[in-house]
C-alpha cells in the first residue's frame, strides 16, 4: 500500500511534501548559502582578576564571565586540575575536591570573624521537614545512631586508660 494513502485520512498530513509548501524552503540549501553572513569579533573584556582556561582553548575569548579569583588551598588545587585536559577525569574530580575545600575555607572564615553558621538551615532543614518529612526523620535517626555509636566509643576507650586498683 501507498503511504499517501495510508495517512490520506489524517487532516494537514503531506502538506509539506512539496518543498514550495514549506515555510522555510527558501532558506533551505545544500550546501548552506553564506552570502551576507558575517561575524565581527567583539572587543575583549578587561581581565582584572585571575582567570582558569582549560588547555582545549589556549587563547582567552573575548568575552568571559567572572567569579571570586582562586584563592588558597582551593586555588591551587583548582590551577593544578586546570593543568589537565576536560577529558581526563583528574579534571573534574579535582575541580570537586576545590569546591569542597572551598566551602572548608568559608567555614574557617566564618567562624575566625566569630559568626558561627546555622548548618541545619543552610542545607535546607526546614525545606526537607516540610517536603520530605520521613526523609528528614530517616536521617536524623541516622545521626543519632552515628553520634550514640561514637559516645559509646569514646566512653569505652576512657575506661580502658584508667589503672585499676
Amino acid at each position: 500500500m501507498d503511504k499517501p494513502a495510508t495517512y490520506a485520512h489524517i487532516p494537514g498530513w503531506g502538506a509539506d511534501l512539496d518543498p514550495a509548501n514549506r515555510p522555510a524552503y527558501p532558506r533551505e540549501r545544500t550546501p548552506p548559502r553564506l552570502d551576507g553572513i558575517h561575524w565581527d569579533e567583539p572587543e575583549a573584556q578587561t581581565q582584572y582578576i585571575e582567570v582558569l582556561r582549560s588547555t582545549e582553548r589556549p587563547a582567552m575569548t573575548p568575552l568571559f564571565g567572572t567569579g571570586p579569583a582562586p584563592s588558597g588551598l582551593s586555588g591551587m588545587v583548582r590551577r593544578y586540575a586546570f593543568r589537565f585536559s576536560e577529558n581526563d577525569l583528574r579534571h573534574w574530580l579535582l575541580l570537586l575536591a576545590a569546591d569542597r575545600i572551598n566551602m572548608g575555607e568559608g567555614l574557617v572564615s566564618d567562624l575566625s570573624r566569630g559568626h558561627l553558621p546555622n548548618i541545619y538551615a543552610e542545607m535546607g532543614g526546614r525545606a526537607e521537614l516540610r517536603h520530605n518529612p520521613l526523609g528528614a526523620v530517616r536521617k536524623a535517626l541516622w545521626l543519632g545512631a552515628a553520634g550514640g555509636l561514637c559516645y559509646l566509643a569514646l566512653r569505652s576507650g576512657k575506661r580502658r586508660r584508667q589503672p585499676r586498683l
